[in-house]
């Protein structure tokens, strides 16, 4: 019969704790960038009805100004510009106050509402990674319908400006503290229901005194509205468009100032989870 002999602390094997196969491994952020972004993108392209209205109203509405002001001249109601001349840039900075501003303040209140947020905030996934996602789409979703309007433009004899890296840096810019601004609107709105009400609250007086429906001739409110996001950002447009004009330093600095409040209002009052009614 053979004797089983216990193992001794002198004869006895160290055991060292392997690593398990299936231990979760750190992801890189960029990686993690890569796939937010990925989502976003899916998440808006597999929507018809909002990838409808994002970019056919635009389409729509620099088409129904081409039809109206086709073959027209100069004139002094649009600061010696044609209708087309001054609408185009217009048009697409709207475009783009309502997909980084607008769009993008109800899809956060939506999903806050519906605990989406809630449920993502739990997850590993950093924050910043996150909301870099839906900036890098919403300024993807904005280079497309600024791309429609500027080529509608050019079909009615709209000249394409030149600048296209103050181009570029105006779009980002733009793009950037809308969403901010967005952000900081969606951490205010109560419930998703309101979402749409307090959005065109704020965003239909800002377009309106901003010279997006038709031009400002009185110098109050220009001056009023020149210390609001919107006018420069139209304004910054169409110098590009028409006065062949590259970056619109001051312009840029009210977007970027516009851009910190959002940010700073977003930090403040941001919430993950749904607020009791």
């Amino acid at each position: 019969m053979t004797t089983l002999i216990p193992p001794t602390t002198e004869n006895a094997t160290p055991v060292v704790p392997s690593a398990r196969a299936d231990a979760p491994r750190e992801r890189n952020p960029l990686a993690l960038l890569g796939h937010q972004i990925r989502y976003e993108q899916l998440s808006f392209w597999r929507n018809p009805q909002s990838m409808v209205f994002t970019f056919v109203l635009p389409i729509v509405i620099i088409g129904i100004f081409g039809a109206v002001f086709s073959g027209s001249e100069g004139q002094d109601f649009f600061f010696g510009l044609t209708g087309m001349q001054y609408y185009t840039p217009v048009i697409a900075a709207v475009s783009v106050l309502g997909a980084c501003y607008g769009q993008l303040a109800i899809v956060l209140a939506m999903r806050r509402q519906t605990g989406v947020l809630k449920r993502l905030h739990a997850t590993p996934l950093p924050a910043w990674v996150y909301f870099a996602g839906l900036l890098v789409h919403c300024v993807v979703v904005s280079i497309v319908d600024v791309a429609l309007v500027f080529g509608i433009g050019a079909l009615y004899g709209v000249d394409l400006p030149t600048h296209w890296g103050a181009v570029l840096l105006t779009l980002v810019l733009g793009a950037a503290s809308f969403c901010a601004l967005g952000v900081g609107v969606a951490s205010l709105i109560k419930n998703s229901e309101a979402a749409p009400a307090v959005v065109q609250f704020i965003q239909f007086p800002l377009v309106f005194i901003s010279g997006s429906y038709f031009p400002i001739h009185a110098e109050l409110l220009n001056t009023i509205a020149g210390l609001l996001p919107v006018k420069p950002f139209n304004d910054a447009m169409l110098a590009l468009f028409t006065q062949d004009a590259g970056f619109q330093w001051r312009d840029l600095a009210v977007l970027a100032g516009w851009g910190v409040i959002g940010a700073l209002i977003a930090v403040r009052s941001f919430r993950w989870d749904p607020r009791p009614e």
